[in-house]
């Protein structure tokens, strides 16, 4: 279910990338948040429940030594 649900969804990835194709992007549906690999967009695609995301953006200093 996942899988369909992100496969209609809209991809975007940061404004700041330009057109630089080394990206992730990233797309929101109903309560999943995917991320793939702008290079390979028909590849694998990671999901998150949307408080796992929130945690993951909110708090980056927490992930600066990985």
């Amino acid at each position: 279910m996942v899988i369909a649900e992100l496969s209609e969804a809209t991809w975007r990835k940061s404004t700041r990338s330009g057109s630089d194709t080394n990206c992730v992007e990233v797309a929101a549906v109903a309560h999943v948040v995917g991320v793939r690999d702008s290079k390979d967009r028909s590849g694998p695609v990671l999901a998150f429940d949307r408080r796992s995301w929130a945690a993951f953006v909110a708090d980056p200093p927490a992930r600066s030594g990985v």
